[in-house]
């Protein structure tokens, strides 16, 4: 059985932040809310965790993970960024959005592309995310939390305590914000080329589509947008 916590989504406590670093220092994985979707979630340097969460979302090795950082200057460091990519995602974080760029060494290979070296990067708009990162003092592996073929396994269903519970035995601990479920993921776009490519349509289009405008910039889409 995991452990839950109950953290205020806007005012988290510190000692339930010290607690939940306290677990994924300790090599724990972590059902945790996001300004998106709920994300499952362990240090980045956490291989096994790593392993355990590829397993649970059952992903292939040319899945992207995404290493949620803290602040600009923390994506610098794990991501290669051009003079546009670095004014674009200046306009755009904190918030709900999933950048595709080119990963630095700092990246373990398993949060990688295997061909690309991409990696995701994200800066979310939210406080128990921004202080567990915070504390923990390096940025966290990310990804959306879903039970593949599970009903209720999904944040779409919209039935929080049905879909926590469904992790309760998959995962080390939850965070509950007591509050309902988002049923729309970050919007996700590749800057790996000269111009971006929306990979998919999410939250903050409008404050995306304002700061390409400002920046120059021209939205391209692809298929699977």
């Amino acid at each position: 059985m995991s452990n839950r916590i109950k953290i205020h989504p806007d005012s988290p406590h510190k000692k339930k932040i010290f607690e939940l670093t306290d677990e994924l220092i300790d090599g724990a994985i972590g059902l945790i809310p996001t300004d998106s979707q709920y994300a499952l979630v362990c240090d980045y340097k956490n291989k096994k965790g790593i392993d355990r969460i590829r397993q649970i979302r059952q992903l292939g090795k040319k899945d992207h993970l995404t290493v949620m950082c803290y602040s600009l200057e923390h994506i610098s460091i794990f991501a290669n960024l051009s003079d546009t990519n670095f004014k674009l995602i200046k306009r755009l974080i904190p918030g709900p959005y999933t950048f595709i760029l080119p990963a630095t060494r700092e990246v373990p290979r398993l949060l990688t592309h295997p061909k690309k070296r991409t990696v995701g990067i994200r800066v979310p708009d939210y406080p128990i995310c921004l202080d567990l990162i915070r504390e923990l003092g390096h940025p966290i592996m990310a990804i959306t939390a879903k039970l593949p073929d599970v009903e209720h396994g999904h944040p779409e269903d919209g039935d929080r305590e049905l879909f926590l519970s469904r992790f309760d035995n998959i995962v080390d601990v939850v965070v509950d914000n007591q509050e309902p479920l988002s049923a729309v993921g970050t919007s996700i776009i590749d800057l790996t080329s000269d111009q971006p490519e929306l990979l998919r349509e999410g939250l903050g289009m409008k404050k995306l589509n304002e700061a390409l405008a400002l920046e120059g910039l021209t939205l391209n889409l692809s298929i699977e947008a």
